[in-house]
């Protein structure tokens, strides 16, 4: 049987003649840092301190015994960052240049000094640059000439940390006459029974040795035997329990086992879980345009989604408890699918099992990203290798249902002037149309693949047409008010989003002892976005009296508007399905602390707009729009029963006085959007005057609650907020006296482990709301009233 020795443990960093302990997984930084060699560069300006680790060469180096008593040892790494040579006592065992890939060696037989020895990425960028020409791009940093983390060289929300390291796990496995060296599994279903058909490769030590693969799954078992370096076995499972996506149904994973067998001897064994669920791509033109939506086990999704960036700028540190936390809180805010971002990495086993855990679908990008990729060689034989390995090693995954060949490189090509500049060099197209495609569906049929996000489905229509395919829609955020997503329907909205600065506990530990303001040196180099603070300022104006001189109300309604924003986006979009087939913001996390469009920011806490995204995903959402010169009133019904229920419309005055209200009879289909007209008596007169709608929402949960206000918040004459606060158990109570909009617990002010389980709150006057808190060690209603936050007249 093959036999597995990790190879973590004592390890030693060299530069030059100095040397320090290693930690394995890991990466230069973490090293460094631990051994008090540089600061770390997440706190106020330490990024700009160790820019030189980057541009220097560092190398890896632990003893390795030996000799090993079966046939054959290979050297297995699962991943190294980026460019290295792998020596054993001196004898060169190869070169590498890609982190997405993983590497075996032949060590049979060899002892002595392993020695990794990594080339500074960018000596290697910069080289390859010089060797096939310049090719633009987004940013200045050159990470399109080479296999790595693009956003390891800086993005519009991370830091410039170009690292180097063995960043996955290594290990030594020794094994004797044959070994699995690959094994795909298509998984479909057919008229309600589950398939599974393997095909495995080996490699041998002995030619002519009589080899057989046995599979089971589900108590059942099947046999094939291996010709020559492969075989295919395939089993059927009748009445097969689907897998689906959260909120459509449960999550049923099966155990799939293959051994390789010598006679009845097991030489190697290979373990997964495996989902049954059949996922389409459904592109056809319509009436529209042509549509985008993805159709799981016959059943078509609107895709409540968020973007994925890597969780942390070293992901050696991303531990299966990280993912795991990271990826609930995304299933608690309601989504149910996550696009892994191309400017990242293929992430580790732990983030996709959590995912077919949860119910949380994947959208896969191939990790490229804003800028023109050079095709030729040795570059397209890389691209082609790392595809082939990850397609086949995330194909177990059944919340895997989309792969996409880039971030917004088509997109480049047409509108950010490339196609000029090019003249004709290669620049990824051939990856995204033709290496890319070929290989998913050569490897794994199973899954669609769309060539790029944004893109229309072909030349015919631009890139980001917003009537055909995938739209990015950033003219809001860059240049227009957020109002402005109202101005069209795209077909799938794939980015879209707003910023806000990350919590108050999180910003006074990213920069210590810094008196805190908007544009105070710390917070301007926690700021990535080209006019980052610009743009903020310039989408509050619009909306609220920007405070002067006070951060603490400035940092405040700056969330306060980023879950504005994306409110208005997503109502509106979800009110147009099924023409609109799913929004996915941006985005979900941060890699470091920083101002940026995340919903949980680099320290893991919550921003406002997490909990609006919870009511805004919520199976069942209730908003008002003007449409056509009149007030309109969606109800959103995802939910898999009828949604019939009592509403109540009221016109009030912002003193809590009720001018007129009507009650009318709901009923929205199930998967179906009902629309209905206010009365014209109930339309809000003027600024004074704002609309509220009540719902139930034919469950036990509470109702649902929308409101409108024809004017911005900076000409609503509020009055000046009056509430009550008290203690409850595991939290507090709000007793509103008199109009309360937004209202906002900052629970990590009360103590920076603490959370709310709720914001954004609006109150008429009387009503009283309970805020769950933990991890809030000394309960006082004086102290939590502090923390309290909500919209104030404009002064």
């Amino acid at each position: 049987m093959l036999e597995a020795t990790p190879l973590g443990d004592g390890w030693i960093l060299r530069h030059d003649s100095d040397t320090l302990p290693a930690t394995v997984p890991g990466c230069v930084h973490t090293d460094l840092m631990a051994a008090g060699v540089i600061p770390d560069p997440f706190l106020g300006l330490g990024e700009t301190e160790v820019a030189w680790v980057g541009r220097r060469d560092w190398t890896y180096e632990r003893q390795l015994g030996g000799p090993w008593g079966q046939e054959q040892t290979d050297l297995v790494f699962d991943g190294l960052d980026t460019v290295a040579e792998i020596s054993l006592d001196g004898r060169l065992l190869g070169t590498v240049r890609n982190m997405h890939r993983s590497y075996r060696f032949d060590v049979t037989g060899l002892s002595g000094r392993l020695s990794v020895r990594f080339v500074s990425a960018y000596a290697e960028a910069e080289a390859v640059r010089g060797r096939v020409g310049e090719r633009p791009a987004a940013y200045a940093e050159p990470y399109q000439y080479l296999r790595k983390m693009a956003c390891s060289f800086g993005w519009d929300w991370g830091p410039t940390l170009v690292t180097a390291g063995i960043w996955r796990p290594v290990r030594l496995e020794h094994w004797s006459t044959a070994r699995i060296a690959r094994v795909r599994p298509l998984v479909t279903v057919e008229e309600g029974t589950g398939v599974v058909e393997l095909a495995v490769d080996v490699e041998r030590t002995r030619v002519e040795a009589p080899l057989a693969v046995e599979a089971t799954v589900a108590g059942v078992r099947a046999r094939a035997r291996i010709e020559g370096a492969g075989g295919t076995v395939r089993l059927r499972v009748p009445d097969a329990r689907l897998w689906w996506p959260r909120g459509y149904g449960e999550q049923p994973l099966y155990d799939l086992e293959l051994k390789l067998l010598h006679g009845e001897d097991a030489l190697d064994v290979w373990r997964r879980r495996i989902g049954f669920r059949t996922v389409e791509l459904d592109r056809r033109p319509d009436a529209h345009g042509t549509g985008f939506t993805l159709v799981v086990n016959g059943e078509r999704l609107f895709a409540r989604g968020v973007n994925w960036i890597p969780d942390d700028v070293f992901p050696s540190r991303i531990t299966r408890e990280r993912y795991r936390e990271r990826l609930e809180q995304a299933a608690g805010a309601g989504v149910d699918l996550v696009r892994i971002w191309g400017g990242g990495i293929y992430e580790s086993e732990d983030f996709y099992d959590a995912c077919d855990e949860l119910g949380l679908l994947v959208w896969q990008d191939f990790p490229f990203a804003c800028a023109a990729y050079p095709e030729e060689q040795p570059l397209r034989g890389e691209v082609e290798a790392e595809a082939r390995e990850n397609v086949v090693r995330l194909m177990p995954h059944p919340s895997l249902v989309l792969w996409n060949g880039n971030n917004e490189n088509l997109w480049g090509f047409r509108d950010w002037e490339w196609e000029p500049r090019l003249a004709g060099d290669s620049w990824g197209e051939g990856y995204y149309l033709g290496v890319l495609p070929r290989v998913v569906a050569e490897m794994d049929p199973t899954r669609p693949y769309t060539a790029g996000s944004p893109w229309s489905g072909s030349w015919e229509h631009h890139p980001n047409d917003p009537a055909h395919g995938t739209h990015h829609s950033w003219e809001v955020w860059n240049r227009e008010d957020y109002a402005d997503y109202r101005l069209s329907v795209p077909r799938f909205v794939a980015e879209f989003g707003w910023q806000a600065p990350p919590a108050y506990s999180t910003l006074r530990r990213a920069l210590p002892g810094e008196e805190l303001a908007p544009d105070s040196p710390g917070m301007l180099h926690h700021q990535k976005a080209d006019d980052g603070n610009g743009k903020l300022e310039r989408g509050l104006e619009r909306r609220f009296a920007v405070p002067d001189g006070d951060f603490d109300r400035w940092h405040y309604l700056m969330q306060l508007n980023q879950a504005r924003a994306v409110a208005a986006g997503i109502e509106h979009w979800r009110s147009h399905w099924p023409v609109c087939a799913g929004t996915v913001v941006w985005q979900l996390n941060d890699c470091w602390p920083v101002t940026s469009w995340a919903a949980i920011d680099g320290d893991g806490r919550e921003k406002p707009l997490y909990h609006e995204l919870r009511r805004l995903y919520a199976d069942r959402l209730l908003t008002l729009r003007e449409r056509d010169g009149r007030l309109e009133l969606a109800a959103v019904n995802q939910a898999a029963g009828e949604w019939t229920g009592a509403l109540t419309l009221r016109r009030m005055s912002v003193e809590g006085e009720v001018l007129g209200q009507a009650a009318i009879g709901l009923s929205a289909g199930a998967r179906s959007v009902a629309r209905v007209d206010v009365p014209s008596e109930l339309t809000p007169l003027g600024p004074k005057e704002f609309l509220v709608a009540d719902a139930d929402t034919g469950t036990d949960t509470e109702g649902l609650r929308a409101l409108h206000f024809p004017v911005p918040d900076r000409e609503v004459p509020y009055p000046a907020p009056r509430f009550e606060v008290g203690l409850a158990p595991g939290g507090i109570t709000v007793t509103a006296r008199t109009l309360v909009r937004d209202l906002l617990l900052q629970a990590d002010r009360l103590e920076p482990g603490a959370r709310a389980d709720r914001g954004l709150l609006t109150l008429l006057p009387g009503e009283e709301v309970t805020i769950g808190v933990r991890g809030w060690k000394t309960p006082d209603a004086e102290t939590a009233r502090s923390a309290l936050y909500c919209v104030e007249p404009t002064r």
